[in-house]
Order: structure tokens, then sequence, then C-alpha cells
């Protein structure tokens, strides 16, 4: 049983995208197995990060191959959550889709192309191999590039274009990255390869390193290859933007992680200090970005970029507490962006502009909506008692435990600057006077419906994670030490010990 859970996140997934791309004739058809193959999703991840916590480190190969030969799957305290906070997003996504993009022809290919997207992010997350995530990094470029073009206008074609581009050459330094790394070793097993790894020298190990951070960090929008993200993201349909702010550059994220602990330890390429200072660019180069801008997406797609700067410090300090504090901040993150860019798009969609200029009155129109934002945009900069300040407290006292009190600054400061441009979205479409002439959209209740409830869901989530921290920290906190420590993950994967 366990071993069907490791693979059945991806089986769903695809299947459900297959059974409702066959059936796209047939609208109600197509989208009833969506439903049905998103909630299966949501209760397979369920079991599965049950499974890690009963078990600890679980992995099978595929074909009854023995390690390091078969395609290994592997699911570990961070590999489970990633999956379990994906289908969240997803089943969100589904809903919220229903109601955005309902009125368009090609409404049901969306969702086909959202569930192709989401096999590619579970197969990231719970893939063994170092090949097998190049392929599954593949499977989410073309459904993603899929979903940039799909109804796209030139603008959208523009931005789907920078998109590509950068991340191909992300992909092609990655495969770079392999080949380089598995002439040098004769394996791609991640397990393998964590212990084979250490007999290469000191500048072998640095430069596969720095290809394998180079890829990532294009992935990730880490400063200073980020350009693509805010050229691209501002452009898309809301739905698709909440998708991808949310979920797609944390694979990039995560594949830092398990890359610079697994296989490589950060420290012992050398490019520890280099990280560090990306992180802190990261975090002040986006949110000076969203502080100049007065595009609800601009603003958010710029905090995109800003957040995992403090995702990536929690790697950089390469500290338990530090690690932990950066996987807490990922989840948190994940949930909190997501259904900001979820509000930006109910406004859009009901004024029919997501300038701040033609915004106004949307908290005497919707309360509910101007509390949600609020909840949402606190936690982002990192109130008490919100999911955002234990991400944040986790990753400040990690800087100052490591004498690294510069960062800790800057993560203060960005959090201030973040609260900075809520404050300005918060003033402009919700607090003042809606503009004269501003048109309103009509929209039917349930439309209404489907829009408030996964964010309603979502600052649910933010709020319990805030009140119930300890089920959480803890949890990251064994989290970081299994990645720290990769006896388990060998041990599962290879059947001997180190």
């Amino acid at each position: 049983m366990t071993d069907w859970l490791l693979v059945l996140p991806v089986v769903l997934a695809l299947f459900t995208g297959t059974l409702a791309g066959l059936t796209l004739r047939w609208r109600r058809l197509s989208l009833s197995f969506i439903w049905v193959g998103i909630v299966l999703q949501f209760l397979a991840a369920l079991g599965l990060i049950n499974a890690v916590m009963d078990q600890g480190v679980i992995a099978v190969s595929l074909g009854n191959w023995p390690a390091p030969f078969g395609i290994a799957f592997v699911a570990d305290y961070l590999s489970a959550a990633m999956v379990l906070i994906t289908s969240i997003i997803g089943l969100a996504t589904v809903c919220y889709a229903s109601g955005d993009l309902s009125d368009r022809p090609s409404y049901p290919l969306y969702q086909v192309l959202i569930q192709i997207l989401l096999a590619g992010v579970y197969g990231s997350f719970l893939t063994g191999d170092i090949f097998n995530l190049y392929v599954w990094f593949e499977v989410m470029l073309i459904s993603s590039f899929g979903l940039m073009i799909l109804d796209a206008t030139k603008v959208q074609i523009e931005g789907a274009v920078k998109y590509v581009i950068l991340n191909l050459i992300s992909t092609l330094v990655f495969l770079l990255g392999i080949g380089l790394l598995h002439g040098a070793t004769g394996t791609l097993n991640m397990a393998d390869l964590s212990v084979k790894v250490q007999l290469l020298d000191s500048g072998e190990m640095t430069l596969i390193a720095s290809l394998f951070l180079f890829g990532f960090a294009i992935k990730s929008a880490l400063f200073p290859v980020f350009a693509w993200l805010p050229a691209s993201y501002h452009t898309l349909p809301n739905t698709i933007v909440a998708l991808f702010a949310g979920i797609l550059t944390k694979v990039g994220v995560y594949a830092l992680m398990r890359v610079f602990t697994l296989i490589f330890s950060l420290p012992e390429t050398g490019l520890k200090p280099l990280l560090l200072l990306i992180a802190g660019f990261t975090m002040v180069t986006g949110v000076l970005g969203a502080a100049a801008h007065y595009n609800v997406k601009r603003i958010l797609a710029f905090h995109t970029i800003s957040q995992i700067g403090y995702m990536i410090l929690g790697l950089a300090l390469f500290t338990p507490l530090a690690i932990a504090g950066g996987l807490f901040y990922i989840i948190h993150n994940i949930i909190v962006k997501a259904s900001l860019l979820l509000i930006g798009g109910f406004l859009q969609r009901k004024h029919g502009s997501d300038e701040l200029a033609d915004l106004g009155g949307a908290y005497k129109a919707t309360p509910w909506l101007g509390v949600l934002f609020v909840i949402h945009a606190f936690s982002l900069a990192g109130f008490p008692p919100l999911s955002g300040f234990w991400g944040k407290f986790m990753l400040i006292r990690a800087s100052l435990e490591t004498e690294h009190y510069i960062m800790a600054a800057t993560a203060l400061f960005v959090g201030l600057m973040t609260l900075f441009s809520m404050a300005k979205i918060w003033a402009e479409a919700f607090w003042k006077a809606a503009p004269e002439g501003q048109t309103t959209n009509p929209m039917s209740a349930s439309t209404k419906w489907l829009y408030l409830t996964p964010i309603a869901v979502m600052a649910a989530l933010t709020v319990t994670i805030g009140l119930a921290v300890e089920p959480l920290y803890n949890y990251a906190m064994t989290a970081a030490n299994q990645l720290l420590d990769s006896e388990a993950y060998f041990v599962a994967v290879m059947g001997v010990r180190q």
C-alpha cells in the first residue's frame, strides 16, 4: 500500500488529465473527471503524509529494479508536505477556475493542462533520481507554456516567450550539470550520489554545484536572474498566475534544498557565502520592485521574488533552525501568495482592471473580501500571530544565532517594506472611494462563492497555522534534520547503511 501511495498523486493527476482531455467534447463529463481527480489527489496526499509520519522515509523502485538502477520514488517529511500543499492549491485552483475561466470556450482545456502541470510538480517532489527531476521539470515547462498561450493576447505571447527562453536556459544548464555529475560518479540516483559525490575533488564539486545553483536560481527567480517572472506573470489569467506564483517557483526552491543537502553539502561546495548574498539581494530587489509599481499583479509578482529570498536564506544559513524556518516559510508563502493573487483576480473580474488607479471602494462593496485581504497581507508582512510571523521569526533568530546580523536586519527591513506595499493596495483598492465612472461587472452568487471559498479556506489555514504553530514547527524541524542527516533517506532507497 505504501508503494502505491508514493506514485498515486502523479498517476492520479496524469490519469485525470488524460480522461478529461479525451472527453473535452462532453464538457460536463470532462469537468466531472477534473473534480473527482483533484479530490482524490488531496486524499492521496493526506495518506502519503500520514505514512511518512508513521514510518519515516519511504521509497520504492519501479519495476523491481534494485537501487540505484531502478527509477526511485522517495518521500520524506519535506516531499510529503510539498505534495500535500500542492494538492491543496490544486483544489483551490480548480474551484476558482470554475468561476474565473468558465465563460471561455477553452475552459476545459485549461483544467486539463492544470492536471498535467500538477503531475509534473508531484513528480518533482517525489522523484529520487536527478535525471527524472529534469524530466518532471520538462513536463511542468510544457504544460505551463500551454497555459500561458491558451487564449493568449499579443502581450501574453510576449511574456510567454520570455518565460520559455529563460527556463530553457535553466534546463540546459541543469542538464549539463547532470551530465557532468553522471560522468564523474556513474550514477543518477540521489541517495547513491550523496555518497559518491564525496569522492570528487573540491574544484570538480564546486563547478558542478555551481551549474545546479545557476539552473535552479532561474527556476526559483533568484537575484539576478528573476526578470522573466515580473515580465510574464502579470499577463496571465488570474487563476493561472496564482497557481504559478504559489507552486512553480517553489519547485526550484525545493530542488535547491534537496540538491544542496542530500547530494552536495552547501558548505563543502564553497557556495555558502554566495548564496547568502543572493538571498539578501533577492529579498531587497523584489520588495523594492513591489514598492515601485501600482498594478496589483506586478506588485504581487515582485513580492513572489522577495519572499523566495527568505526561503533561500534558510538554506544559506545551513543550520537546523534556519532550514526549518525556510521550510515553514515555503508552506506559509504558498498559501498566502496564491490567496492574494486570487483576491487580485476577483477585483479585476469585478471592475475590469487591476490597476490601483482604477480601483476603489472594494471594502464598502465587499467587506468580507477586505477582511480576507487584511489577513493574508498581514501574514505576508509577518504580523503575529499569523503564519508569516513564525516563519520570519525562525529565520531571523537563526541569523542572529549564526551572527549574520546584516541578514537579520535585511529580513526585518523587507518585512516593513512588504507592509508598505500591502498598505498601498489596501488604501487604493479597498479604502479610498470608488473612482468616478468605475464599472462593476455583474456576478452571480454561485460565481462569487467559487471565487471566495478557496480564499476563505486558505485564510483559515494561515490563521490556524499561526495560532497552533507547534505541530508545524515540530514537523519542519524534523524535516530539516532529515535533510541535514541523509542516513534515513539512504537506507530507505538503497536498503543498506551508508
